[in-house]
């Protein structure tokens, strides 16, 4: 069995990339994995947004088909690539789930922002600029604030397949 929980939405060339996983599965062994779906349909989308204008270069792309967050939101896309590198009982189920990120909207950002692509970007800029990317993400996490808790609205696609 191969799973990923979320690491599958980069590949460059996923076809190829779930052809070489394909490979080090046994006949008859099974693929599990869950990928985001639309940013419109969770509350990521917009937190990402109020931070993405202090950071350097453009964000990973989120249109289908392009390595990004939002690369396999599509159902179909995900068959069309599973298919193609030789999987088949491809299924998508939707998964909706509450997200936790931090006790309140500053220790959500600091999580958020202490995450490897974020960290990442925020590494890529000077300190003025990272600072009001962290305070964006703190002001965009503050309408989503609950007692003792941060809570968003997640959306993801629970993606199961079979090597034959």
């Amino acid at each position: 069995m191969a799973v990923s929980r979320f690491g599958i939405m980069f590949f460059a060339d996923p076809v190829a990339a779930f052809a070489n996983i394909g490979r080090a599965l046994h006949l008859g062994g099974r693929l599990a994995m869950l990928s985001l779906r639309s940013m419109a349909e969770q509350d990521l989308g917009p937190v990402f947004a109020a931070m993405t204008p202090h950071l350097p270069g453009r964000p990973a792309s989120t249109e289908p088909g392009h390595p990004g967050p939002e690369s396999l939101s599509d159902p179909a896309r995900v068959h069309e690539v599973l298919t193609g590198a030789g999987f088949e009982d491809v299924a998508t189920t939707p998964v909706d789930a509450p997200q936790t990120w931090g006790a309140d909207a500053e220790d959500a950002a600091a999580f958020l922002g202490a995450w490897g692509p974020v960290r990442f970007m925020l590494g890529q800029t000077d300190q003025d600029s990272a600072a009001r990317a962290l305070a964006a993400l703190t002001e965009a996490m503050r309408p989503f604030e609950r007692p003792g808790a941060v809570r968003l609205r997640g959306a993801a696609w629970l993606i199961t397949a079979t090597r034959p």
